[in-house]
């Protein structure tokens, strides 16, 4: 017997993740139950969909913590657990190129968002955390507080597009400007780098001449409602592990990647 996957969600905006992962639970198709909502977004009106249900919520504005830094940065309240140099080197969402003062500007006012965000979801235990329509990169910081076990990844994400094609904000309108004739969403592990995290599940459906950007995203999101409780119950199944593959490339190169295998149904 499948035991019940306690599951907190993120989200920024209306919830149409949430909303699909909740509808999951209820007809049963998602062996699991909502148990916390937050959001980066105090006017979030996926907020009020948890609300009616009874489930509890929190907000950690973002914008204010990020406001109150660059007003003062000598007065950031650090988490005592934080390590600039450690987290500066695992990160993988700015490039080297990047000033190293804007990087570190970055980690810093994330960790205080991160924190307080950690703090609201402790009160409230978590098999996993689904990443739905938060729109908020997460630093090592946050990851490795919620991924405590490092060979039992908890944090979960759907992307608007077929990765490793078109990672970041406007995954369906990239693929619509690209030209391409496949469009698709994608649900994975988090990991430090943007939208790279190892697949979990993948959906894609054709390009016709006569879509728009609009019946593109219109089309994805009702293949997002779908992949994204098929994934989450595929790990309240325990059948989801992750493996780091090694492949030997002609000339001496070497590719490793981390993916995720679907063991059969018991």
């Amino acid at each position: 017997m499948v035991k019940r996957l306690r599951v907190g969600v993120l989200i920024s905006g209306g919830g149409t993740n949430l909303q699909a992962i909740l509808d999951a639970c209820e007809s049963g198709r998602l062996t699991a139950e909502v148990v916390f909502v937050g959001s980066d977004t105090p006017q979030a009106a996926g907020l009020e969909r948890a609300r009616r249900r009874g489930i509890p919520t929190f907000v950690v504005d973002y914008r204010a913590v990020t406001a109150a830094f660059r007003e003062n940065p000598g007065a950031a309240a650090l988490p005592a657990d934080f390590r600039l140099e450690e987290i500066r080197a695992k990160q993988g969402l700015m490039g080297n190129t990047v000033d190293p003062a804007r990087v570190d500007g970055f980690l810093v006012s994330r960790a205080m968002a991160e924190a307080a965000l950690l703090a609201a979801m402790r009160e409230i235990p978590y098999d996993l955390i689904a990443l739905a329509g938060f729109m908020r990169t997460l630093t090592p910081y946050f990851i490795d507080r919620v991924n405590s076990d490092r060979a039992s990844l908890r944090l979960m994400n759907i992307h608007p597009a077929l990765l490793p094609a078109f990672p970041g904000t406007d995954g369906y309108g990239d693929t619509w400007r690209y030209g391409c004739k496949v469009a698709g969403c994608t649900v994975h592990f988090v990991d430090y780098g943007e939208d790279t995290g190892p697949i979990i599940g993948q959906r894609a459906f054709p390009i016709r001449e006569e879509d728009t950007l609009e019946t593109i995203r219109r089309r994805g999101l009702e293949q997002e409602w779908e992949l994204y409780p098929e994934c989450i119950q595929l790990f309240a199944e325990g059948r989801l592990r992750t493996e780091r593959m090694v492949h030997e490339l002609p000339g001496g190169r070497r590719f490793e990647r981390s993916v995720v295998r679907i063991a059969p149904a018991a």
